[in-house]
């Protein structure tokens, strides 16, 4: 399959992969894999952009990442998406976050509007509907940093750039 799409992500910090990819590794290993797109970091999607606009995404990324400093959520709420076949962990609304999101100039992201939350699973609703109860045994709320943001291409998965957040914003 030829890629379709750009997405641009806000990845947690390395200790709080680790954290979360406890609750993923869960779910999997209860028998539940899914079409996510492990093994990219846990990650919120802030944007997504069409391929011919590589070039526009790159530039406003290393500007992001310039600007912006790392932020902080708070995952305390784990659910599934509209739809019911995504099983997330979600983070409160933070300025910090929104402000990030914000900088990428969209509301919509993937034909949807914004929603931040780290997917745990993709699957069919009956499949979700018994990975919950599995997720929910090892979800704790965290305070998770978010730390850098990381451009890819969508399928196959084409990674572009990966850059530590250092601004003051």
């Amino acid at each position: 399959m030829a890629e379709q799409f750009l997405t641009l992500m806000a990845d947690y910090c390395e200790e709080d992969q680790e954290r979360i990819l406890k609750w993923y590794n869960a779910v999997r290993e209860a028998g539940f894999t899914g079409t996510q797109t492990h093994p990219l970091p846990m990650h919120i999607s802030l944007a997504s952009f069409p391929l011919e606009k590589e070039a526009d995404a790159v530039e406003m990324t290393r500007r992001i990442a310039a600007e912006y400093g790392p932020v902080q959520v708070d995952l305390r709420h784990a659910g599934i998406l509209p739809g019911g076949r995504v099983l997330v962990a979600a983070p409160d609304l933070t300025s910090g976050l929104v402000a990030l999101q914000a900088a990428c100039g969209q509301r919509v992201v993937n034909g949807y509007p914004w929603l931040p939350h780290t997917t745990m699973l993709i699957d069919e609703p009956e499949i979700i509907g018994r990975a919950v109860p599995v997720l929910m045994k090892h979800f704790v709320p965290i305070r998770a940093r978010i730390d850098r943001l990381h451009l890819c291409a969508f399928w196959p998965t084409r990674e572009i750039l990966r850059l530590e957040l250092t601004g003051n914003r």
